[in-house]
C-alpha cells in the first residue's frame, strides 16, 4: 500500500493506492480456495477461505517468506495444527466444557473481568487463558480480556488470534511456530510450541502422531515434501 501520494515536477500525483482485495491476496496465498476445500471438508461455515487470506495482512511475513517450498511448508503446517485443534475447522469452542472455569489465572494483576470461566479455548488453534486473550487482545488492538466472546463470534478475529499466536508465540518451544519452519527447525518444533508440554517427549505420542499425519496429508497436497524434525 502507498502510505504517502508523491508528486514529481510537472506530472500527476501519485493517487492513494486501495487496500488490497482478499482476491488478490489469495492469488498471491500458497493455498488456493480449492485446496483449502480439499483440507477441510466437513468444516464449520465460520471458517471461510477469505477469512483466513484477509487475516494475514495483519502478519505480512506467514506464508511469504523463505521461497515457494518453505511457504507451502508453513502454510501446511499451520493448518495440520489447526485442523488437530478444532476437529477439521468444525469446531469454534472448546468441546470439554468442564475444563472451562480452569483457565483464569488470579495471579494476573488484571484478574479475569469477563468471569471465572470466560477464557476457553476458541478459534482456529483455540485461544485459552486470560493471559493470552490479555495478549492478543492488545496486539491486535482488541479488547478480548473483556470481550472474549469475539473470538467465537467474529471470524476474522478469530483467525488473526491463531495467527498471533503462530507468529510471535513459544509457548512450549524455543521458538514460535513461524520461526520454526522458516529456520527449518521442522515441523516437530512447531507441536512444541503449541502443545509441548501435554505431548511432547513421548507424554502422549497419538496426539503428536496426529498432528505429523495431518501435516504430511496438507504437504502433499500443496505438492511439497514435509522435510524433516516432523515429531517432538
Amino acid at each position: 500500500m502507498v502510505v504517502g501520494a508523491v508528486c514529481a515536477a510537472r506530472t500527476i500525483p501519485t493517487a492513494w493506492a486501495a487496500p488490497e482485495s482478499a482476491a488478490a491476496k489469495a492469488g498471491k496465498f500458497v493455498v488456493s480456495q480449492g485446496n483449502f476445500d480439499q483440507m477441510f471438508p466437513r468444516r464449520n461455515g465460520f471458517y471461510t477461505y477469505n477469512g483466513l487470506v484477509s487475516a494475514m495482512s495483519a502478519f505480512p511475513g506467514f506464508a511469504n517468506t523463505g521461497g515457494d517450498t518453505v511457504e507451502k511448508r508453513e502454510t501446511a503446517a499451520f493448518l495440520a495444527n489447526v485442523s488437530h485443534e478444532t476437529g477439521g475447522l468444525v469446531h469454534v469452542v472448546e468441546q470439554n466444557t468442564a475444563n472451562y472455569p480452569h483457565y483464569c489465572d488470579r495471579s494476573r494483576p488484571y484478574g479475569c473481568p469477563a468471569g471465572q470461566a470466560a477464557y476457553y479455548g476458541r478459534g482456529p488453534l483455540q485461544l485459552s487463558w486470560n493471559f493470552n486473550y490479555k495478549a492478543a487482545g492488545d496486539a491486535l488492538r482488541i479488547d478480548l480480556l473483556h470481550n472474549p466472546w469475539l473470538v467465537e463470534r467474529d471470524a476474522a478475529v478469530s483467525w488473526k488470534t491463531a495467527l498471533w499466536f503462530w507468529n510471535t508465540q513459544r509457548g512450549a518451544g524455543t521458538a514460535t511456530p513461524h520461526d520454526a519452519m522458516v529456520n527449518q527447525r521442522g515441523f516437530g518444533e512447531t507441536i512444541r510450541s503449541i502443545n509441548g508440554a501435554l505431548e511432547c517427549n513421548g507424554k502422549n505420542v497419538e496426539q503428536m502422531q496426529h498432528r505429523v499425519s495431518l501435516y504430511r496429508s496438507f504437504a502433499a497436497i500443496l505438492g511439497v515434501d514435509p522435510g524433516a524434525n516432523l515429531t517432538c
